[in-house]
């Protein structure tokens, strides 16, 4: 007879209480939620007892700070035996000499707004674009009396033209320097000096980095030896007030030296006053060029007493002018004071003019007064920019305007269109985050702070 299987039948040899059964892997759970918390709880409580609260930490700090990852009460304030979860801006400032962020004092941000810790080896300084945009996204809110631009998010998003290249009530920016200089010409094919051969200047004959050496291509031995009676720091403006500078220089190659005759100059302008002489003139102030015109003239007629008789040169004669008799006999006083005059004249109207600006005429009381060079070293206050950094690229590559400037009173710095050519987001641009160009501290307040560490100290409860 068959046998007769039903539900009810199959259920009943079901043991429905089989997951409580104790079996190996259950035990081996149980254990584990057992144990591993309590191993956790130990390790915590000895890291804890030992010092060391690296465990409460919410990752590794930077590479500048790396020594004080076990020092936790230097950054962080402890009330009740906890720490804070802000490191207090007075404790940054009880290691660093730097001063506060620009902006007044009372709208000041905390430096860890800006300055992240606990991130891994970064660089600290490398402050993200959201930490500049919390203000710099509507300026008028936190400042009203803010100078600088009101809406700005990124390098890419809003951010303005360069100052120094704004056009201002319609009017374009200008060089304030007084140098006369067309620089379409010196990038042509041009004769070195009155008669010498045809060359092409380069960029880097005349400018170079003020930690470079110059190029001596066309200077002159005699004028770089030669002191001269006026100060570097006379030829160039003084910075903005409210230039900002870093704390110190990363390479020296960050901006550009002042243009020195002497070095770039001098093989092809000549300074040559008189046939009776080969040399020139000093490249001084008009009073050293008198005084010396006068003691050569007065050398070379005591040498030659001759030439104090003059006899005139018909093929000189000036149509409209009186004639000067035709043989004069000079004292040799007179003779050094006409052949000065002349010299003076040949070079304040035409030698010295081609470069400089007068700002008053040629006189015969005493030298004619040129204006001071006023060469801006420093074109934005309120960013930095590093020349060591980009030296794999022509100078004319971002200084283009200098192919056609035939003007010096153009300013030919790059555009913030030709810097987002390479400073863009994305792995296959430089870097373009606001760090990269601005400084943020006022390093010419610093103070100087008192240390609190001792390198043995450090070293036993750190490294």
């Amino acid at each position: 007879m068959a046998r007769t299987r039903t539900t009810k039948k199959l259920a009943q040899r079901i043991d429905l209480n089989y997951f409580k059964r104790p079996t190996p892997l259950k035990r081996a759970k149980f254990w584990l939620s057992l144990l591993l918390p309590l191993l956790a709880l130990i390790w915590i409580a000895s890291r804890g007892l030992s010092g060391d609260h690296r465990v409460y930490s919410s990752g590794r700090m930077s590479q500048a700070h790396a020594v004080l990852e076990k020092e936790c009460a230097a950054c962080h304030v402890q009330q009740a035996d906890t720490f804070s979860a802000k490191a207090a801006s007075k404790a940054c400032a009880s290691c660093h000499d730097g001063p506060v962020h620009h902006s007044p004092p009372e709208r000041s941000p905390d430096c860890a707004a800006c300055h992240t810790e606990h991130r891994g080896r970064i660089n600290l300084s490398a402050a993200s674009n959201q930490a500049c945009a919390a203000c710099h996204r509507d300026l008028h809110t936190k400042g009203p009396d803010s100078k600088y631009e009101n809406h700005i998010l990124s390098f890419e998003d809003n951010h303005p033209e360069f100052a120094a290249l704004r056009t201002v009530a319609a009017v374009p920016a200008r060089d304030p320097g007084t140098i006369k200089l067309n620089h379409a010409i010196h990038l042509k094919p041009i004769r070195r000096g009155p008669t010498g051969p045809i060359v092409n200047l380069e960029c880097g004959n005349c400018h170079h980095a003020t930690a470079a050496d110059a190029d001596l291509t066309y200077a002159d031995p005699k004028y770089r030896a030669a002191s001269a009676s006026y100060n570097e720091s006379d030829e160039v403006l003084p910075l903005h007030a409210g230039t900002l500078s870093a704390p110190k220089p990363v390479n020296g190659r960050e901006l550009m030296a002042p243009v020195k005759f002497a070095n770039a100059c001098a093989s092809c302008h000549l300074l040559t006053f008189d046939k009776r002489f080969d040399e020139g003139v000093p490249h001084d102030e008009p009073s050293v060029v008198h005084a010396f015109l006068v003691k050569k003239f007065h050398d070379y007629i005591t040498a030659h007493p001759s030439e104090g008789r003059i006899v005139r040169e018909p093929n000189r004669d000036l149509t409209g002018k009186a004639l000067p008799p035709e043989v004069r006999i000079l004292t040799p006083s007179q003779w050094v004071t006409e052949r000065t005059a002349e010299a003076e004249n040949l070079l304040w109207r035409k030698t010295c003019k081609q470069c400089h600006t007068l700002n008053i005429g040629v006189s015969a009381d005493g030298p004619a007064n040129i204006a001071e060079a006023k060469t801006s070293t420093r074109w934005m206050p309120h960013a930095k920019f590093d020349h060591g950094a980009h030296t794999g690229f022509t100078c004319v590559s971002c200084h283009a305007k200098a192919l056609t400037s035939s003007e010096s009173s153009d300013v030919l710095l790059p555009g913030i269109a030709t810097c987002r050519t390479c400073h863009a987001p994305g792995p296959d641009h430089a870097e373009s985050r606001c760090f990269e160009c601005h400084t943020y501290h006022d390093w010419s307040k610093r103070k100087e702070v008192k240390t609190t560490f001792t390198l043995p100290a450090l070293r036993t409860s750190g490294h």
